[in-house]
């Protein structure tokens, strides 16, 4: 089976998690601020602190900006459910903006509309590596006095008007995922960055069941040199330094993997285009996609018969995958809210399908999936 993406390991990462299993710390040690301060210093950002997931990430970066109880946030229906988990985890309320038609992203000229008295955040998602219009979403959120975190799980190496996503150029906070699927991996893992250095100090001690070591920062006086000070209820959100090396060695090779997917996508774009049988989401405008995925919409005449699609290119070993069933469709969104209205997102979620994309995909996987396609395609069109 050829996946729709697929972690790209070599000696060069296994060498680096063995170094750190001969040393003594296999956790809390060097790696991970080596593996910080590399990632900030890429993204061009203040902080960083890296994390067990990026789930965990997004949960702890909307803890710091104060999202809590009786508060709602707005997010994109079209993303994992984690995005709004992590707003939900915190006691507030989601509101789900509905999205752009040829992108798959938050539509931000809906946003305005749907903030109401207790809004207090604004979670975007890059969808597919795809940064949306961050200005913009920005420029609403300073008129409102709102947060704003980007769940750029997908988006590590994409670009937007010139600068690198992650150095929070547009947002409060970036938040990174490095699943096996995503742009580099350490397994699992995340992060989140900053340029906020009392969002910085709130993120690490979330990491840290709500703890700190930092005398200048105890409430009260300590009554010795062991003395530590659990300020508010969290959990261990820890990475560990065997997956904080794995992350440095990939993150050597990221931009080698961005040009790669994006060579695929055209390679793709170049059989595709023409053929009749799907549409290829669109960049937005002064963005460079990371193209963590490749959504392709399908087009009348065969997006009736996307389960028969979907199943035949999976028996013929080609790894499809859907992004994503809307979150509010879940069993328990839909106790949680009501009266949502996105049609842009249910006609994406009825016609999108997403075609293997990874950076070790070697040139022969590629003509496989090709000639899949094509046949799968090209049987439902004979009489």
């Amino acid at each position: 089976m050829i996946p729709y993406s697929h972690q790209c390991i070599d000696e060069d990462d296994i060498e680096a998690v063995v170094e750190v299993l001969r040393t003594d710390f296999l956790t809390q040690g060097p790696k991970i601020e080596a593996f910080e301060k590399a990632l900030a210093d890429y993204c061009s950002a203040k902080y960083c602190v890296a994390f067990n997931s990026a789930t965990t990430a997004l949960y702890a970066s909307c803890f710091a900006l104060g999202l809590g109880k009786n508060d709602s946030f707005i997010t994109t229906p079209i993303s994992f459910v984690s995005t709004a988990n992590a707003g939900v985890y915190c006691g507030a309320g989601p509101i789900f903006c509905d999205i752009e038609k040829n992108t798959g992203n938050m539509d931000v000229d809906l946003v305005e509309d749907l903030i109401e008295k207790d809004t207090r955040l604004i979670i975007g998602v890059d969808y597919g590596g795809n940064p949306l219009k961050w200005d913009k979403l920005k420029s609403i959120a300073e008129k409102y006095g709102l947060k704003l975190i980007d769940d750029a799980s997908h988006a590590l190496g994409a670009e937007y008007k010139g600068k690198r996503i992650g150095s929070c150029e547009f947002c409060d906070i970036t938040v990174f995922s490095f699943h096996p699927v995503k742009p580099i991996t350490t397994a699992e893992g995340g992060a989140a960055l900053t340029n906020d250095e009392t969002l910085y100090k709130k993120l690490l001690m979330f990491r840290n069941h709500g703890i700190t070591k930092s005398a200048k920062d105890f409430i009260s006086e300590p009554d010795g040199d062991w003395y530590y000070e659990m300020q508010f209820l969290s959990f261990n959100g820890r990475i560990s330094d065997m997956q904080a090396a794995l992350g440095l060695s990939q993150l050597k090779k990221l931009n080698s993997f961005t040009e790669k997917r994006r060579e695929i996508v055209k390679l793709y774009k170049d059989r595709f285009e023409n053929k009749g049988f799907f549409d290829f989401t669109e960049e937005t405008k002064g963005a460079k996609s990371g193209y963590h995925l490749l959504p392709v919409l399908l087009k009348d005449g065969f997006v009736e018969k996307k389960q028969e699609i979907f199943k035949n290119l999976r028996s013929k070993g080609v790894g499809v995958q859907v992004h994503y069933i809307p979150i509010y469709r879940q069993p328990f969104y839909r106790r949680l809210v009501s009266n949502v209205h996105c049609p842009n997102a249910e006609e994406f979620y009825r016609r999108e399908l997403s075609l293997p994309v990874y950076p070790c995909m070697e040139r022969d996987d590629l003509e496989f999936v090709f000639e899949a396609v094509e046949g799968v395609f090209e049987q439902l069109l004979s009489p």
